[in-house]
């Protein structure tokens, strides 16, 4: 099994390698609550996977260099591998799902990298990897299920403990399961009192459910846009350290993800990744204990595409109480419009869209359904703009 001297070890070797990244005290993000983020977002990929890559090609004999590198990653193992083995004077191709954001793609072919994508999840491009290392002979760099690999990701374990005085709680996010292996292991060893959560995407639940069912098991589908935990298949020996040192694995929605990440950027300025803000979306929508405990969140990664970036804003927006879509059954007559709109202004909202449809063959020729988009502060505001509305004698549609 891994031990802790290793991670000391990857410690050492990474100095110059990673940043040691700041842990940030986040106040703002659950009232009440003593939550700090080591942001694994600033590091010097984006992402925590520079650590664990690195270390592991940093082990490696000339000989299998030689045969060049080859991985299989939705986009932050690939960078770290990239940028390890161009270091090491290594030839490194990465095998990444089509559906992998494309800045990551990108990002490792600037690293040096060539980019092998395949059809399908994560797991159909490890399979792809699989193959071809059985064929080429070249040597694999596994993402999670690999000692040195959780080792270096660990390093993150020993520096939370150095950062910060009194961490009751640390919680991290999971996919294959090298990262919460890794930091458990290091927590654990160095101060047993400490609690360690993994969250998962509920989509994606796949050590989540080992961990409960007490057997290593996988799932057929995954279904998330958190890419970085988009994981079918936990490895065999990350469950094994679950197992050993994790308290437990809580899973959390897509849409309590994306609100995560809202709160991260307009709370904490903080841009990040979906797997990035499980850990956070966990302690904000009550998925783990927070009184009276100091909790540090991992936000492993910030690698997150501009263009899911949106929606995912608009999404938490709605998750949040901060946009809405009122429908309204009403007369189509004259003041109408001036008076929902009246009732909304007096409530504080802001209308950003309106839009009449009279083709629903179940109202009265003279109704029409009123739809209107709205700015608003939080879920009160919305139930106060509703209870105005009826109160009024409008009819909303469900």
């Amino acid at each position: 099994m891994l031990s802790l001297d290793r991670v000391y070890h990857a410690a050492y070797v990474l100095k110059g390698v990673a940043r040691r990244t700041d842990l940030i005290a986040a106040p703002q993000l659950v009232p009440g609550a003593d939550i700090h983020l080591k942001t694994e977002n600033l590091q010097v990929t984006g992402s925590f996977k520079l650590r664990g890559a690195y270390y592991k090609i940093s082990r490696l004999a000339q000989e299998e260099l030689d045969r060049g590198i080859i991985a299989c990653s939705a986009g932050n193992h690939a960078q770290g591998v990239a940028l390890a083995a161009t270091r090491a004077g290594a030839k490194s191709k990465i095998f990444m799902p089509d559906g992998a954001p494309i800045m990551k793609v990108e990002n490792t072919r600037r690293l040096g990298a060539e980019v092998c994508l395949v059809k399908g999840s994560y797991d159909d491009a490890h399979d792809a990897c699989v193959a071809y290392q059985e064929e080429s002979g070249a040597t694999l760099i596994h993402p999670y299920d690999d000692e040195d690999v959780m080792a270096g990701q660990g390093t993150i374990g020993l520096e939370i403990l150095d950062q910060l005085d009194n961490v009751d709680s640390v919680v991290v996010p999971v996919g294959g399961g090298g990262l919460i292996s890794g930091v458990a292991l290091a927590v654990k060893s160095l101060k047993p009192s400490c609690k360690v959560y993994g969250v998962q995407a509920e989509g994606a639940g796949s050590m989540a459910r080992a961990f409960h069912d007490g057997q290593w098991e996988a799932l057929d589908r995954v279904s998330t846009f958190a890419d970085g935990i988009a994981v079918k298949t936990p490895g065999e020996e990350t469950f094994k350290m679950v197992e050993r040192y994790v308290d437990d694995v809580v899973t959390v929605s897509d849409d309590e993800i994306a609100a995560a990440i809202l709160a991260l950027m307009e709370r904490q300025k903080l841009v990040a990744e979906g797997a990035g803000a499980a850990p956070v979306a966990a302690c904000m929508f009550g998925k783990i204990p927070l009184e009276g405990r100091r909790t540090v969140c991992v936000v492993s990664g910030g690698n997150i595409d501009v263009n899911i970036l949106s929606r995912v804003i608009t999404r938490g927006l709605a998750m949040s109480g901060r946009k809405t879509t009122m429908s309204i059954r009403l007369t189509d007559k004259p003041g109408q419009l001036e008076q929902v709109s009246g009732l909304i202004a007096a409530a504080g909202a802001n209308v950003v869209s309106v839009d009449y449809d009279l083709s629903d063959p179940n109202l009265p020729i003279s109704s029409c359904v009123l739809r209107m988009g709205m700015e608003t502060r939080d879920q009160a505001q919305i139930d106060d703009i509703r209870a105005r509305l009826a109160a009024a004698g409008f009819s909303l549609v469900e």
